[in-house]
């Protein structure tokens, strides 16, 4: 996303700084200012067509910048910290270099000296999620990405996500959104 926004939103709004955060709860000041910037928002994405469509894709732009630095400049006792431990940060970090080589807890766990219960453990307590479904999400992610945003074959993509075969990320994507990587492509 920081693609999109001007590099001073970014610093701003601490996007660069890739820390987790905890939902945040919108006390009653900032909810009315929040809830008509979404409305805002989600009103021009409909009106693709109405703007030419770098009009259209600057407006979308600043809106979703003015959202994120509301949500960022929420009173202190409305944002969560950071979520997690230095652990879950070590492990984050570690899947974001290496989600492309490798999608087995059993690695990262190696990589970072820890066991694959700890991980486990502090992922589920930071976000939710096991270790395994963790990487799984990432990997799926950048999936996803791939295959709307470029022509590369589901083969190209599978390769360079790490996968085995074309077969096996066809697989794992089937059973991670219940559709093939070309049906998903051919529907988006």
């Amino acid at each position: 996303m920081a693609h999109a926004l001007e590099p001073d939103t970014v610093t701003a709004i601490g996007l660069d700084q890739r820390a987790w955060r905890l939902p945040v709860t919108l006390p009653a000041e900032a909810d009315a200012p929040v809830r008509q910037t979404l409305r805002m928002l989600a009103d021009e994405y409909r009106r693709l067509g109405v703007l030419p469509l770098s009009a259209h894709i600057e407006v979308v732009r600043h809106l979703l910048a003015v959202l994120l630095l509301r949500l960022t400049h929420l009173p202190a006792t409305s944002r969560a910290p950071a979520a997690g431990s230095e652990a879950f940060h070590r492990f984050h970090q570690a899947v974001e270099d290496d989600f492309a080589r490798t999608h087995r807890v059993e690695d990262y766990a190696a990589r970072l000296g820890y066991s694959v219960r700890s991980l486990s453990r502090v992922t589920q307590a930071a976000v939710g999620l096991s270790a395994k479904r963790f990487i799984d999400d990432r990997v799926l992610l950048e999936a996803r990405r791939m295959l709307l945003h470029t022509d590369l074959p589901a083969a190209s993509v599978a390769e360079r996500l790490g996968f085995p075969s074309a077969t096996a990320f066809a697989r794992f994507f089937r059973h991670r959104t219940a559709q093939t990587p070309t049906a998903f492509r051919a529907r988006a």
